[in-house]
């Protein structure tokens, strides 16, 4: 196990560095790096959605909420942007979690291949799509993300009680299949850690190795998924270039310095956002529908 904890290190290793060098080169290529320079907004939207992601709380839900209210970025280009942008400050989460958590590494090492798949032909899917289509859709997915989070805070959804570090046989299946439509959903925005926890908390595993998993997965399938919305360059470089410089930072503190908060009041503001955000962003999608193009007649005569 310890050889496998290794080798996986070097993969994401691998994966993090191939994946910086094919960004800087593809946005090089695209645009020359013009107008790149993320602002103070960006990178302060970097620090705190990944410090609150690196304590759980989760970043897609806040960060297309504050893409969106802020106007920062054009709407069918959010889920590209936040893949792209917190592909390496999650690279950051997944080295100290795997680090730090003992966790069955045949359960981790096959979700996170399954995330990978599910992220590569999401991510091909959603790149492609016309803004209503993503509006439509990011509305649906941050009032699901809000719903979790409310469902969470009402003690709806049971807390995680388990024991064991994996699971085997039918269970890792189960696994393994959620796993992949998580990954699927993660290039659309919907954030995989809510809906992960209650994976591991319904398989009776313990809710300490839901840290590693979550970032494990996460950290491999954003740079696969974030590679299609590079190449089709269907993000905003800027803020995605934001996100990942005040990300990585945020992350350090968040897990060496502060290591924990009381977040429900937290989360608490985090569904009215959201829940403002996915009204914004249907309205916009009606908006959107309601818009004619405008034919000109050719003049006659002079």
């Amino acid at each position: 196990m310890k050889h496998m904890k290794t080798a996986l290190f070097i993969a994401l290793a691998i994966t993090a560095v191939s994946y910086a060098l094919f960004w800087f080169l593809e946005a090089r290529k695209r645009s020359g790096m013009r107008g790149s320079t993320p602002g103070v907004m960006d990178a302060a939207i970097g620090f705190g959605t990944n410090f609150l992601d690196t304590l759980g709380v989760g970043s897609y839900a806040t960060t297309s909420s504050l893409f969106k209210l802020l106007h920062l970025v054009p709407d069918e280009k959010i889920p590209g942007t936040m893949n792209v942008g917190h592909a390496l400050p999650t690279v950051c989460e997944a080295f100290i979690y795997i680090a730090l958590v003992q966790v069955d590494m045949i359960t981790l090492v096959a979700m996170i291949l399954a995330s990978c798949a599910g992220a590569w032909l999401g991510a091909g899917v959603v790149s492609k799509w016309p803004r209503r289509t993503v509006q439509i859709a990011m509305g649906i997915a941050l009032v699901g993300a809000a719903s979790f989070m409310l469902l969470s805070l009402l003690k709806v959804i049971p807390n995680p009680s388990g024991e064991t570090l994996g699971v085997s046989g039918l269970k890792l299946g189960i696994a393994i299949g959620v796993n992949f439509i998580l990954g699927a959903l993660m290039t659309l925005g919907i954030g995989l850690f809510a809906p992960c926890m209650i994976l591991i908390a319904t398989l009776g595993m313990s809710p300490v190795v839901a840290f590693p998993i979550m970032m494990g997965s996460c950290a491999f399938l954003m740079p696969v998924g974030s590679a299609r919305f590079v190449r089709e360059g269907s993000y905003n470089l800027k803020s995605a270039l934001g996100l990942a410089i005040g990300g990585i930072p945020g992350v350090l503190i968040a897990a060496y310095v502060v290591k924990s908060l009381p977040l429900d009041y937290v989360k608490w503001l985090v569904v009215v956002v959201v829940l403002y955000t996915a009204a914004m962003m249907l309205r916009s999608a009606m908006v959107e529908r309601t818009r004619r193009p405008v034919v000109v007649m050719p003049s006659i005569g002079g």
